[in-house]
């Protein structure tokens, strides 16, 4: 058996044994592609006629009104967004699951939503993404390794599809959709065709979106990003709760130091703590509809004293190395918003082919399947008189 012929093998059964997965994995991003976009249409109220000089109400205010929507649960903290924005307070917790977020006027508190995103269609199509609606401990790990399963049957079929040489009969075999061929070639030239033009976005999904889930891949890559570092567990650092409260309203006075100087673009978040050894934590976020561009500041609760955390997840963006930079990236990246609209319509382009690959494939197997299995026709004996 030749190279070529074990490595079709290998892409044959990988595929048949992943892709039911893959599917819904791909199928579910191209839906999550936009949903910052689906969401600011379909939530008017995630937004505000700005106040010309207006006053915009403390932590304090907003978390108590926000409070009382969601009776018996604590707000984990505030949400103040960019210039015409509404502010959220969001309430989750575990076992039982909850999520709520409170939609209120920043300057008249007035409540204008709140929504249960538990139950949200997003939401929904999040843990499939995540965990095909498994539990999450097994989910993730079963969409984790299937995905890297995935990123060899890339691989695999770059080995596959490879011409020879690159002659004009074989360019136009290998990059064109022969569409004026029957169903089952154009059936195989789009299995092969799209997959290769969407290889290289493709490979950037599939390992982007193992470094949520893998953790020796996640380690290996800060590790080689970093120079060498080993990426931390994170670990919020905690407040001294043997000190003295030197302040009333600590949450209120760290927003008065921080939301006044902040760029009108920009959003911050500033949270509550509930327990006794929890830090305040401020982060302000430099380009909303991403996540990596955030600065992260840790405060403890009773001096107010600024504290350090070790990982990529604190301290200032641009004054991160490279590795931690590039981790704080990996989810914009994966979903495409690292380029903005051109880079959420890549990503969907390519998660719809990776989506139609698995269907495309397996009608190419069963075609040569039936083929195989089909049964010869019988001869029928001629006599030797008519014969001759």
């Amino acid at each position: 058996m030749t190279v070529k012929k074990m490595v079709g093998k290998l892409h044959l059964w990988l595929g048949l044994t992943s892709g039911l997965l893959v599917f819904i994995v791909a199928i579910t991003g191209c839906i999550l592609a936009f949903e910052h976009e689906i969401k600011s249409v379909i939530r008017p109220f995630q937004y505000v006629e700005p106040v010309a000089n207006g006053t915009v109400l403390p932590p304090s205010r907003l978390k108590a009104i926000a409070e009382k929507q969601v009776p018996g649960k604590p707000a984990k903290g505030v949400n103040y967004g960019e210039l015409g924005h509404s502010v959220n307070v969001p309430f989750y917790g575990v076992a039982p699951d909850y999520y709520y977020q409170v939609y209120l006027n920043p300057y008249t508190g007035e409540v204008l939503k709140v929504v249960d995103e538990e139950s949200d269609f997003f939401h929904f199509i999040l843990h499939g993404h995540y965990y095909l609606w498994l539990p999450e401990e097994i989910g993730q790990a079963v969409t984790s390794y299937g995905t890297l399963v995935f990123a060899m049957l890339l691989i695999t079929g770059m080995v596959l599809w490879w011409p020879k040489n690159l002659n004009k009969t074989n360019r136009n075999k290998s990059f064109k959709v022969k569409w004026k061929a029957q169903w089952r070639r154009v059936n195989y030239d789009l299995h092969n065709v799209p997959g290769f033009y969407a290889l290289s976005i493709s490979v950037v999904l599939a390992v982007t979106g193992m470094i949520f889930g893998i953790d020796w891949l996640s380690n290996s890559i800060y590790w080689a990003t970093t120079g060498g570092k080993t990426l931390p567990e994170y670990r919020q650092p905690l407040s001294d709760s043997t000190a003295t409260p030197q302040f009333a309203d600590p949450v209120d006075r760290l927003w008065y130091r921080f939301y006044p100087t902040r760029p009108e673009t920009a959003s911050l978040f500033i949270s509550t703590p509930e327990l006794a050894s929890e830090s305040i934590i401020v982060s302000i976020n430099h380009r909303p509809g991403t996540y990596y561009k955030t600065d992260y500041y840790n405060f403890d609760q009773y001096t107010l004293k600024e504290l350090k955390g070790e990982g990529p997840y604190f301290g200032v963006y641009d004054k991160a190395g490279f590795g931690d930079k590039l981790r704080r990236m990996n989810y914009d990246i994966h979903v495409g918003a690292i380029l903005s609209l051109p880079g959420k319509i890549l990503a969907f382009c390519a998660s719809l082919i990776c989506a139609s690959l698995p269907v495309t494939g397996f009608i190419i197997w069963w075609g040569r399947r039936k083929k195989k299995t089909a049964k010869p026709q019988r001869r029928v004996a001629i006599p030797e008189q008519v014969r001759v």
